[in-house]
């Protein structure tokens, strides 16, 4: 429990013992309109029925009773105003609290207790092989990376799994383009006309190449549908085990799996465990087909379906009229697999966008009907557009990683030039770099994840704001201050000294981490830190606008670069949740 909470949960003990009855609580705290009305409130409305009082007199017997408790708890005084009780908070008490907790903790401060000797598993990225991966990819990685981070901030053990999508319909359709074209390259940013002839192996960008291919395939198959049975086979002759066709499979599947596994280093996320497609396709074929034989699913037009109609989720196809298999055939093998391999899992959570809503409810209840009962979750977000409209991988009007970081690098490696003359071209571009992923990062994660993210280019380079770069900014000009800083004289900090509005109101900031941490994680609220730390960093430059720090005295100075350090630590600690890396100078 944070140190914010300890203090909250005291005020909720002495108000119940005020009217000896336990019917408040940390929720019934509420902070005044006004400064001048203290730092808490609470309403006796809800007293008045029970006690068979009026509230302002129930009101009025709350503050005396806190008056007389207040020099032995971290109450200053309290007021009645009519039904409600005004608390003031004794700053020092407060502030030494939060304080010498953050400096004792460091980049501990907000770690929680709460998944000791649990076991979560997170499935997320999922970013389809022979595939271009986008922003939409980028904004599914980053929302599993934050959620993974808060976790372990919570003590929980987490298995980061990546599930990418190597067989079906879309690879079928890449290769029958791959074979179409013939090994020869097409203009990139253009419809093939497959007549320039340039040697795959020259292609330095094997996977992005594969994606434009799939495009390319998309649209001639959408234009010629007679070419829908050629692709059709490819699918079936590879799930049948096709040598040739096998073969060509894996070698393209290894350029998409290449290309992810860089994108994945370049922003700093990491993997446990890959499972794939391909390995669940024949137990998830076995399984619906021994299913069937128990009556469990039925046969409908050729095809296998369960009937959830009872249950108003409708039909849930599980295998086609063909034999081929569906993105649940393999589900439903896949959850089994995953509680099997891991013998401690708790949950899976599976992060995966909002239009796939409806089919997890079908996949989650037809589990469940089958008789595996394991607590499964579905971390839905909204997708990501253009201004122009939706993103298409089959229309290829899509903005892909590589386009978005090296725009934004280009951008920023101007900018810090700029700023920078006296820095040489290396620690330009080190720290461009770090700047470029902090501003699309920030970018992504700080959307609501129920709300369609318009990506904005224009927008996700601009450094002013709502931004990561701003945070980042806010961490470089802290540590500028404590470098300027003489050397901390030696004893005890006198928090006390710490009394202004600013300071009291940039230490409660700094007491709601703890918390914020957590109900992001338990509201799957993945902007709910973005925010936080956002308003942090307003929080701290109204306070250095207002109040001097190294001009101070010495014992003050003391305490206010305590404070200010203390803002360093939170920033950073949010930082790294985010998957930031925070930078010592800009």
């Amino acid at each position: 429990m944070d140190n914010l909470e300890k203090i909250k949960n005291e005020l909720v003990g002495l108000l119940n013992q005020a009217v000896s009855h336990g019917q408040f609580t940390a929720k019934d705290l509420t902070i005044p309109p006004q400064p001048e009305m203290g730092d808490w409130g609470v309403a006796c409305f809800g007293l008045a029925k029970e006690l068979k009082k009026n509230p302002a007199e129930i009101a009025a017997n709350v503050a005396i009773y806190l008056n007389e408790k207040a020099p032995k708890s971290v109450i200053a005084k309290a007021e009645s105003k009519g039904p409600y009780v005004n608390i003031f908070l004794n700053k020092g008490k407060i502030t030494e609290s939060i304080l010498s907790e953050i400096v004792r903790a460091k980049g501990k401060y907000g770690s929680l207790n709460l998944g000791k000797g649990k076991q979560v598993m997170v499935e997320y990225s999922q970013a389809n092989t022979h595939k271009e991966f986008h922003v939409g990819h980028l904004r599914n990685t980053l929302l599993g990376d934050e959620l993974i981070n808060l976790y372990r901030n919570a003590g929980y053990k987490v298995v980061a799994v990546n599930y990418p999508g190597d067989i079906g319909a879309h690879v079928a359709k890449c290769l029958w383009g791959y074979q179409k074209i013939k090994k020869e390259k097409f203009p990139l940013k253009a419809d093939p006309p497959p007549a320039e002839k340039i040697k795959i192996k020259r292609i330095k960008n094997k996977g992005e190449y594969l994606g434009t291919i799939y495009a390319w395939a998309s649209r001639e198959i959408e234009e010629h549908p007679e070419y829908k049975d050629e692709v059709a086979q490819i699918q079936q002759k590879l799930e049948a085990g096709d040598k040739k066709l096998n073969t060509l499979w894996k070698k393209t599947r290894q350029w998409s799996l290449k290309e992810f596994k860089d994108i994945y280093k370049e922003l700093g996320v990491k993997f446990d465990r890959y499972y794939f497609e391909s390995e669940v396709e024949k137990p998830g074929k076995k399984l619906v087909q021994d299913l069937y034989k128990k009556g469990i699913v039925r046969e409908s037009e050729g095809a296998i379906i369960m009937d959830l109609i009872p249950y108003d989720l409708g039909v849930f196809l599980l295998l086609k009229s063909d034999g081929t298999s569906l993105y649940a055939t393999k589900d439903l093998a896949l959850a089994q697999k995953k509680f099997k391999d891991y013998k401690k899992l708790g949950e899976s959570i599976h992060v995966v966008d909002a239009r796939q809503t409806q089919y997890f409810k079908q996949l989650f209840k037809t589990l469940e009907l089958i008789g595996f009962k394991k607590p499964m979750k579905h971390l839905a977000y909204e997708f990501v557009t253009l201004p122009e409209g939706a993103m298409s991988s089959r229309k290829g009007n899509i903005v892909t990683f590589r386009e978005l970081y090296e725009e934004v690098l280009e951008q920023t490696i101007k900018e810090t030039a700029k700023r920078h003359k006296d820095w040489n071209q290396k620690k330009i571009k080190a720290t461009a770099k770090k700047i470029s992923l902090a501003a699309i990062k920030f970018d992504l994660l700080k959307h609501d994840a129920g709300k369609v993210v318009v990506f904005n280019i224009k927008e996700a380079l601009s450094f002013d704001g709502f931004t990561g770069p701003y945070i980042e900014y806010t961490v470089a000009r802290i540590n500028s201050i404590l470098r300027k800083a003489p050397r901390p004289a030696r004893g005890k900090i006198d928090y006390s000294l710490l009394n202004s509005e600013r300071e009291k109101s940039l230490v409660l900031a700094l007491g709601e981490f703890p918390a914020i941490a957590e109900k992001a994680m338990t509201n799957f609220d993945m902007s709910l830190l973005p925010r936080y730390l956002y308003d942090l960093a307003k929080e701290f430059a109204n306070f250095y606008h207002d109040i001097p720090v190294l001009k101070a005295d010495a014992a003050t100075r003391q305490a206010r670069l305590a404070l200010i350090s203390s803002v360093k630590i939170v920033l950073e600690k949010g930082l790294e949740i985010l998957g930031i890396e925070p930078l010592e100078e800009m």
